[in-house]
């Protein structure tokens, strides 16, 4: 029997957006879990910058109240998840910059939020 951390795409057979965020401990998702559950997203990437690691996506609007609309609903999601990502927000776009500071990197919830983030667009 293997164990895992709760952090870990352990519940892989559960969609993402199906999942809840929980409070993290631990080391951070390893590369290849991340990459793992990045197939499951739609055109998000993982940058670092030094130490940092952030799930990221850049999302294009018509105007600036459909942009607002959407950084609205992924305020929502933030606060039903408890888990908040930094937003880049301008005129016809929006940046959306997931990680867990508990982990110092990625963990299940970035891909979680960031999965929920994808259903509003779909």
């Amino acid at each position: 029997m293997t164990s895992s951390s709760p952090h870990t795409p352990a519940r892989a057979t559960t969609p993402l957006t199906a999942q809840r965020c929980s409070h993290q401990t631990g080391p951070a998702l390893s590369d290849e879990q991340a990459a793992q559950l990045l197939e499951q997203l739609t055109a998000w990437t993982i940058e670092r910058e030094g130490d940092a690691v952030v799930l990221t996506r850049t999302h294009s609007f018509p105007d600036f109240h459909r942009t607002m609309a959407f950084v609205n609903a992924v305020a929502w999601i933030a606060h039903e998840q408890d888990h908040h990502p930094d937003l880049l927000v301008a005129y016809s776009r929006c940046t959306v910059n997931w990680s867990t500071h508990s982990v110092g990197g990625l963990s299940i919830n970035d891909f979680i939020c960031a999965a929920r983030v994808d259903a509003l667009l779909a």
